[in-house]
């Protein structure tokens, strides 16, 4: 049944654990926040010729991109960065930990809806949302009307909080950050203020820190979950198709390695720590499609002056490796790799992440234990200070 109490029904039969937010899932239509024409995938639905469809994609349990490239017209062959969308309904608010007394800044509206759940849990009077498209802004304040809500959205760089309205108790972002801007945490409420976005540098932007606001202008908290969210548009890397990266491929210089590339690849907690020492550098494993096992893993400066590849084969004890340009990127992520392994390979839920005045620290433990070891390696920058 495509409404709000069919999507209820989705996720309780997935186990989702909606707490105190599905009584805002059954309320709000989440048709109400989406544009005539939508993303699922590489699937482009429109509301006016395909409706039955677009309403089955709307109160299904996935995200739906509704802005590409900013709103700017696109050719066929252009590319297609994803700038808006509708999250999926099962990443929910839970690590929030909101109460009905709550004061709340959310950073990146988009489409409003998230923003009308926060409305929905703890009235419109207490929620502001700051958005830094004006257009979506716009949208996003017409759409929670529709809803019959009215909480506070105004156009403004989410880097910036929006001091005006504080001091807030939970302060969340919808969009992914490198680093955790010192305004949320000087505009949360000490001792009790709780910050929760999706954190990570461009190798591995796969987490949400959970920061508690401490006296004396510090935040600190873990990592969780693996959400994956649009970054911020004030520090968003260039993007593109992958001929923009890959250059000069008869230039680079070959070697070998004796990590398999697979094991980087598909090990989240080796990401995790590896990205520490990359955040300015992405990754891209691209599997062979004839059924040999094999694969090739892209590592792509952001600047697009440098890139890598290794090629992983079965059975395989040494891997090629190929790198060009002022970085060898692939001995940046051998190098943390090997610092990983040196630490005894921790989970990332052992890593914590401290915000004060002077940076943020990302540490092993607890907050004494800084990880230098991975983010001061070899490199043009870091995450660690």
């Amino acid at each position: 049944m495509a409404s709000p109490a069919g999507l209820l029904e989705i996720l309780r039969e997935k186990g989702t654990p909606l707490g105190p937010w599905g009584d805002a899932v059954a309320s709000v239509p989440r048709e109400l926040f989406l544009p005539d024409e939508i993303e699922v995938g590489d699937e482009l639905v429109s509301r006016a010729t395909s409706r039955a469809r677009w309403l089955e994609a709307a109160y299904s349990d996935v995200s739906v991109t509704t802005q590409v490239n900013d709103g700017r017209p696109t050719g066929p062959d252009e590319y297609r960065l994803p700038t808006s969308s509708s999250s999926q309904p099962s990443v929910m608010l839970s690590l929030l930990d909101v109460r009905a007394t709550d004061r709340i800044l959310e950073l990146g509206s988009g489409t409003g809806l998230n923003t009308a759940w926060l409305a929905h849990r703890v009235g419109s009077h207490r929620v502001v949302s700051a958005e830094i498209d004006p257009v979506l802004a716009e949208r996003a304040a017409k759409n929670t009307l529709a809803a019959g809500l009215s909480p506070c959205i105004v156009q403004g760089d989410g880097e910036q909080g929006w001091p005006d309205g504080a001091p807030y108790r939970r302060v969340i972002a919808t969009y992914a950050v490198t680093a955790i801007p010192y305004a949320w945490v000087e505009q949360a409420e000490a001792p009790r203020g709780r910050i929760v976005a999706p954190w990570g540098g461009s190798f591995f932007p796969y987490s949400f820190a959970v920061l508690d606001v401490r006296d004396g202008g510090r935040a600190e908290g873990r990592f969780t979950g693996y959400p994956a969210f649009m970054r911020s548009r004030t520090l968003r890397p260039a993007r593109g198709l992958l001929d923009g990266f890959l250059h000069h491929r008869e230039a680079a210089d070959a070697t070998t390695t004796g990590i398999s590339p697979l094991r980087l690849a598909q090990d989240p907690d080796a990401l995790f720590y590896t990205g520490l020492a990359l955040p300015d550098a992405w990754h891209l494993p691209v599997p062979a499609d004839d059924g040999s096992g094999e694969m090739t893993l892209w590592i792509l400066a952001d600047d697009q002056a440098s890139w890598a590849s290794v090629d992983h084969t079965p059975d395989g004890r040494e891997y090629a490796v190929a790198q060009y340009g002022p970085r060898r990127l692939w001995d940046e992520a051998e190098a943390a790799y090997r610092a990983w392994e040196a630490l005894g390979r921790p989970s990332r839920d052992r890593a914590g992440l401290s915000v004060t005045a002077d940076g943020q620290q990302v540490w092993l433990d607890t907050p004494e234990h800084g990880l230098s070891a991975l983010a001061d390696l070899p490199g043009p920058r870091g995450t660690g200070d």
